[in-house]
């Protein structure tokens, strides 16, 4: 019997109607029994040669994985990047990959909203004053006085772009793939401009070698002094070390990351009270988490139907 693996940590099941008609047809669903981002080893393990479509999470498909999976004819990723997929490994051994970029880009825009505020007000730092019985009078900053600068417009720039405009913000942004349209109020400078303009910038990109540590030391050299940076894209991004040393001098005011270049992390940011660190949560709100496993189902469902597996 043929088998479809649903890799990403968490999903559910039994709300989602395209699993159940999959199961109703015969197929085996199997879950990710770890309920944690797989390693390399164990996706191949969980894959087997039977798995004839795989939902995604953001495990490493790489080309020792995909050419493992003997059977496997489609992948649907839950959720925007598909920098864990070798989509060129994928495109020769004729699997087809879809995601779903749009599902998840209002969370983590709001989630970016959050840091950007909790780095300006000092809240988590505040709070775990007053849970030691002090009780700080410090002084923050307002997004509305901020020049921020968004590296990728794409679905999730563009949502950070209007509410940070909503707040009073003045906003400008890189995307080498956009050269000349931007949304209103938006002015497209290069990467050294922003990085020597913006004194709030965030990252919204995907990830990709050409990219890896574009925020590194050098870039952080180009920044006023008393930067924030905000990372809700993808670890690789930022040169973590780097980081940590900005933080230290005082060169950067604060940071907030959502992504790592190893999770779950366990590095020297974890030590350092400028740096505010969430655990890959972006996407997890529950209208948006919702709405993604049921886009990745129907990705998966339309690509077995063209792969032939099943009949509409």
């Amino acid at each position: 019997m043929s088998k479809i693996v649903v890799s990403t940590s968490s999903f559910g099941f039994d709300h989602n109607l395209v699993i159940q008609q999959l199961r109703a047809r015969g197929f085996t669903i199997t879950g990710n029994p770890h309920q944690r981002k797989l390693t390399e080893d164990e996706i191949i393990a969980l894959l087997g040669n039977d798995t004839v479509a795989l939902l995604a999470g953001i495990e490493p498909l790489t080309e020792r994985v995909l050419a493992s999976a003997s059977a496997l004819r489609v992948i649907a990723r839950c959720g925007t990047g598909l920098d864990s997929v070798d989509l060129e490994a994928a495109r020769r051994l004729n699997i087809a990959v879809s995601n779903t970029p749009e599902a998840p880009a209002q969370a983590v825009a709001e989630l970016t909203l959050g840091l950007m505020l909790d780095c300006l007000r000092q809240i988590n730092q505040i709070d775990r004053s007053v849970r030691q019985g002090e009780w700080p009078r410090s002084q923050g900053k307002l997004l509305a006085a901020r020049t921020v600068g968004i590296v990728g417009l794409g679905h999730i720039g563009r949502r950070v772009a209007g509410l940070c405009q909503a707040f009073g913000a003045k906003v400008i942004a890189h995307d080498p793939h956009l050269q000349q349209q931007a949304p209103e109020g938006i002015a497209l400078v290069t990467l050294p401009a922003l990085l020597e303009q913006a004194d709030l910038i965030t990252l919204h990109l995907p990830y990709s070698q050409a990219v890896h540590h574009l925020i590194n030391a050098q870039a952080i050299a180009r920044m006023q002094p008393g930067t924030i940076l905000i990372n809700a894209a993808r670890g690789g991004l930022v040169d973590e070390t780097a980081l940590c040393a900005a933080l230290e001098s005082g060169h950067i005011e604060a940071a907030a990351l959502d992504s790592f270049e190893q999770e779950p992390y366990q590095g020297p940011l974890c030590g350092n009270h400028q740096a505010v660190l969430t655990s890959h949560v972006g996407s997890l709100a529950r209208e948006t988490r919702q709405r993604m496993e049921i886009e990745a189902a129907e990705n998966l469902w339309q690509g077995m139907i063209k792969a032939g597996l099943i009949n509409e």
